[in-house]
């Protein structure tokens, strides 16, 4: 069952004062993303959530042995953008921290087009503050903008390059 804005602010509160636990074994799948609500909190953000889900917007993270391996990708109809890249656990909330060097652009899985982006200014590395990840399969973090995002797990991601 999914979890209410109010219950997901508690949990943060929450996650805030005493961590989550989280490992990154934890976090391992393929993420779907469900629901977003905006900085403000409040109610979701319907028309984002539906584009989102529309897109099949998700979260892959696998691990390796250098740590976390990150994609993040939409699909629209027989394409798919994907942004590849590493992140780790900082902290012990954790925060999510990430950055994508790598973008692809594939027709019906054919890859059309594959680019490595340029690296970030470590200060300004996106990242997601984890919340909860709840045994029921849901995740829930707050980005680096400060909107709020929860996923459902689907499966293995099979992120390995």
């Amino acid at each position: 069952m999914e979890p209410s804005g109010p219950t997901l602010l508690r949990l943060e509160q929450q996650a805030r004062r005493a961590g989550t636990g989280l490992e990154p074994t934890d976090l391992r799948g393929r993420w779907d993303l469900q629901q977003v609500w905006p900085k403000s909190g409040g109610q979701p953000s319907t028309l984002s959530s539906q584009l989102l889900r529309a897109l099949a917007a998700r979260l892959e993270i696998d691990t390796d042995d250098d740590g976390l391996l990150l994609s993040n990708a939409v699909t629209l109809g027989p394409f798919e953008l994907r942004f590849r890249g590493r992140g780790a656990l900082q902290g012990r909330r954790p925060l999510l921290v990430f950055g994508f060097d790598q973008l692809e652009l594939s027709l019906a899985g054919r890859r059309l087009l594959q680019r490595n982006l340029p690296s970030a200014d470590p200060r300004r590395r996106p990242f997601f503050a984890l919340i909860h990840r709840h045994q029921d399969g849901w995740l829930a973090a707050r980005g680096r903008g400060g909107g709020l995002a929860l996923w459902q797990l689907a499966g293995d991601p099979g992120l390995r390059r």
